[in-house]
């Protein structure tokens, strides 16, 4: 049978020889089984998480004309603020309103890959409306950073690799990145809510973890079991929701499992839901090939047996959500592959500054759409029967 909840690790027991296997059992069957999990004492202290999610609501009420200066369509990094329904998911609007930011780095030389450009400065909220928020989120990226290597570390023993297998698809200054995010309710969005409460559409996170700190207390995440169902990963005080990502997966041979969420909009007079996801860098030098031809070693076999058990149980659901990791696309590296998925999410940005991407974009959804328009007439096409 499908999951039907998501489950709760304590990460303070993996630090105790006496408990650390059973941690490890534990992590196995949600890695091979849901691709989901909340995560407790993660070594951040309740003050600090509440310190980050003030300022990151404080964020929103800065005035509007502020929040402009550092738009997003102001450098090709993709970082900075994207205004409310600015990004697109599943070929759908998202109805949120967000600031993305990064580990920092240095302006990438002339010469560097086009995807370099990713790895930049933040731009930052000013100071006079804000005097903590930078502070606070350079050093909560820190440690979340510091976490995600330490989680990733366990996943490899959970499934009986090395300890240090991923290792080699990080950069010595790895950039790590993260959203604070607000989904305004239905009522707030007026007519734009009357066409649908897709907060976020349905996906797949597509490096290797992610981790999630909900900073209210709206329902609103969801997560898609192997029969197609929504289950609802509700806040927790005290946890961070972990989401497994399609780099793993393609990594472990499938036994990770990157699973389909979406995000539902508040209903009308809830009022606005606030989200910090921070989302685990990979190396954009890593090749495809590389990524592809399981160049962390061999997973072994009674763990692959084991997840094949549970597909076979399960049954293994096909949806629509892009993979991001495949080989023989356009894309040689990982870097290239992002730079491409974040023109197609925020083709303001791409317009301005990729729009020869964005337009070899079109042309393929333009193809996609021809191919999905034949099928369908096909199949409306009357079958005579004798």
């Amino acid at each position: 049978m499908s999951f039907t909840s998501i489950p709760i690790l304590d990460l303070a027991l993996a630090h105790d020889p006496a408990t650390k296997p059973a941690f490890l059992a534990e992590l196995r069957h949600a890695l091979l089984e849901v691709g989901f999990l909340y995560l407790k004492n993660v070594g951040i202290s309740d003050e600090f998480f509440q310190q980050v999610i003030r300022e990151g609501k404080s964020f929103f009420d800065i005035p509007e004309e502020k929040k402009l200066k550092i738009e997003m369509k102001n450098a090709p990094s993709f970082l900075g603020y994207s205004r409310l329904s600015a990004e697109i998911t599943a070929g759908a609007i998202d109805h949120r309103e967000q600031i993305d930011l990064s580990t920092e780095h240095p302006l990438p030389s002339p010469d560097a890959p086009r995807y370099y450009n990713l790895l930049a400065p933040n731009q930052w909220p000013s100071p006079e409306f804000l005097p903590q928020f930078r502070p606070i989120f350079t050093e909560y990226m820190k440690r979340m950073g510091a976490i995600s290597m330490e989680f990733t570390s366990l996943i490899a023993e959970a499934i009986e690799l090395p300890p240090d297998a991923f290792n080699k698809y990080f950069d010595e200054n790895q950039q790590h990145k993260l959203k604070i995010v607000k989904y305004p309710d239905v009522g707030v969005l007026g007519k734009e809510g009357k066409s649908g409460n897709q907060g976020v559409g349905p996906h797949k996170d597509s490096m290797l973890s992610s981790y999630l700190l909900q900073a209210s207390k709206h329902k609103g995440l969801q997560v898609q079991n192997m029969k197609g169902e929504w289950i609802d990963c509700s806040p927790i005080d005290g946890t961070l929701v972990v989401a497994i990502g399609q780099g793993l997966e393609a990594l472990t041979q499938g036994v990770c499992v990157s699973t389909t969420h979406r995000v539902l909009s508040p209903a009308q007079g809830q009022g606005a839901r606030f989200s910090i996801p921070f989302f685990q860098g990979v190396s954009g030098d890593a090749s495809f090939d590389d990524l592809e031809n399981v160049g962390v070693g061999k997973v072994p076999e009674h763990i692959l047996e084991q997840r094949k058990r549970v597909v076979e149980r399960n049954g293994s659901r096909l949806d629509d959500v892009e993979f991001t990791f495949r080989k023989g696309g356009v894309s040689k590296t990982l870097g290239e592959a992002t730079l491409r998925n974040r023109v197609k999410s925020h083709r303001d940005v791409g317009a301005i500054w990729y729009p020869d991407i964005l337009r070899s974009l079109e042309e393929e959804e333009g193809k996609i759409g021809r191919v999905k328009n034949v099928v369908s007439e096909v199949k409306s096409v009357p079958v005579a029967v004798s």
